[in-house]
């Protein structure tokens, strides 16, 4: 059975040491190893041999890096919700280094219309409203991203802020060179923070959350 923890008591137990610490870790691994089958399932098959194998290594790196990141954590959110967050981050960044060259730019903005989207992004631990709150937040920049980025602003910022394609490979399929493409990238940016702050939103956090940073 895992422990219930608020956040000030995942950051004692796991600053502990010993056995307290262990006890913390084992109860965040079981965790995640029930979020993150769900959570990854859109991008990489259950059917997939690879699958319970890549769920663990998942759960392993993440864990080695709320260790390492413990002073970072704000208390902005749940404990467990950040733990998410960075367990998600680190298994796109490895599923983007093994698909990019299979994935065509409108592939990717296929992906990027999916209106599931922003569901696997929400907490595995919070309540109900919690999550409906997150999701409309996450839905509301989406908008936002449509209405202030051109068609080839969104393409270029997914392919390589979401889904990690080289800019050298995206400037080629796009039919342009890197320089260029870096200052469409850095109209888009400036343009979407622009908005977010006026939206009352928090550039940062969201901008992390969409690897816009």
């Amino acid at each position: 059975m895992i422990n219930v923890r608020d956040n000030q008591v995942w950051l004692s137990d796991l600053r502990a040491g010993g056995e307290q610490r262990e006890a913390a870790l084992a109860d965040l691994r079981a965790l995640l190893l029930r979020a993150l089958p769900q959570g990854i399932a859109r991008w990489l098959s259950p059917e997939n041999p690879e699958f319970e194998p890549f769920i663990e290594d998942t759960a392993q790196e993440t864990l080695l890096r709320v260790l390492n990141g413990l002073d970072t954590f704000e208390g902005r959110s749940q404990f467990t919700t950040w733990v998410y967050k960075i367990s998600v981050r680190v298994a796109l960044n490895e599923l983007r280094r093994r698909r990019w060259r299979d994935v065509s730019l409108e592939g990717l903005m296929e992906d990027e219309a999916d209106d599931s989207a922003p569901h696997q992004f929400a907490s595995f631990e919070p309540g109900p409203e919690a999550i409906a709150e997150r999701t409309d937040i996450l839905q509301r920049v989406q908008d936002i991203m449509a209405e202030e980025l051109t068609e080839r602003q969104r393409a270029a910022m997914h392919a390589i802020n979401m889904q990690g394609v080289p800019m050298e490979e995206v400037a080629r399929r796009m039919g342009t060179n890197r320089n260029a493409l870096y200052k469409l990238l850095h109209d888009a940016r400036r343009r979407l923070k622009h908005r977010l702050e006026r939206e009352g939103l928090p550039p940062k956090e969201l901008l992390e959350m969409f690897g816009l940073s």
